[in-house]
């Protein structure tokens, strides 16, 4: 039988399966993927072959083509990758500008590899009901830098189901990963657009104003009006890996435009001369911020060199 992974534990996976039903599984034998070395062979959204077993348990047999997957660094194994999720239509980054603070760095690594797997990203800023002044005028710069890029940004408050409706439009019909700082609220947002999921809470820890997890393995949900989304646990980092840093530059829209002007056709855009990139930059056409984002990821010792 075929069927949709929904849900990842390490060892025991359920899966949906064609009928309908759904069933707990194991994998047969040693299931590798070939091209990348990661810590989990079947990932949520993983399209496979089971056999079922007995009553609800069952054994994947076959691990079908992906369309594509996302994958960070794994946490424990630095020279390993962990899939995250597969055959996904796109990815929603969520963010707030408080509690917790929003981290720049962060979002330009979901969406540097998001560009990466050439799956498309959404930005959303959650918890609008709580910004004061400040924090409005913090957002509108930082809708400055993102809009114009081309990476559609959506304000939200679960609270008060502001811009719910806006959301629930882009999850149509699609498969949407959501990622983000624990505590930034998915699940008060999932449960907002689906009150029929009711996905557990978290607090927001006032000692540091990181959130605690609430989701502990990523898992699919079927929304009401026609969307999947694939909810994952909170991240407080997100560890790039193998990027080759001579087309790094690619995964930034706003440099990618600028680099065929530089001088050097195998220019990195670190301290070459004739870079139209760092120009622009001074000129005020590509944010600091981005470039720094960018230099960060350069000399990130996980990524490839190869130029």
């Amino acid at each position: 039988m075929q069927g949709i992974v929904f849900k990842s534990t390490g060892s025991r996976y359920k899966v949906k399966g064609e009928d309908g039903l759904f069933y707990i599984c194991g994998i047969r034998g040693k299931m590798r993927l070939s091209g990348i070395k990661s810590t989990n062979p079947v990932a949520v959204g993983d399209s496979v072959d089971f056999e079922v077993e007995s009553g609800n348990l069952g054994v994947i047999t076959h691990l079908n083509d992906r369309k594509n997957y996302l994958v960070r660094k794994s946490t424990n194994l630095s020279k390993q990758v962990h899939v995250l999720a597969a055959n996904i239509d796109q990815v929603l980054m969520i963010c707030t500008i408080v509690q917790p603070k929003i981290a720049l760095g962060l979002v330009d690594r979901v969406l540097a590899t998001a560009e990466a797997y050439e799956i498309p990203a959404v930005l959303v800023f959650n918890k609008f009901d709580i910004y004061s002044e400040e924090d409005k005028d913090k957002l509108a710069g930082i809708l400055s830098i993102y809009d114009p890029i081309g990476y559609p940004c959506i304000i939200t408050s679960a609270t008060e189901k502001r811009g719910i409706e806006k959301l629930k439009t882009v999850l149509q019909n699609k498969t949407t990963l959501l990622t983000g700082h624990s505590g930034v609220g998915k699940s008060s947002l999932i449960n907002t657009i689906d009150p029929n999921l009711q996905l557990k809470t978290g607090e927001i820890s006032h000692f540091n104003e990181k959130g605690q997890h609430t989701t502990t393995f990523a898992e699919m949900h079927e929304l009401s009006f026609g969307a999947q989304i694939i909810d994952t646990p909170g991240v407080r980092s997100f560890g790039v890996f193998d990027f080759d840093k001579s087309v790094l530059a690619h995964y930034f829209p706003e440099m990618l435009s600028k680099s065929t002007e530089c001088r050097f056709h195998n220019c990195t855009h670190v301290n070459e001369p004739g870079c139209a990139i760092k120009q622009t930059i001074e000129e005020g056409g590509i944010s600091a911020q981005r470039y720094q984002s960018y230099l960060n990821l350069f000399f990130d010792e996980d990524l490839e060199k190869s130029y």
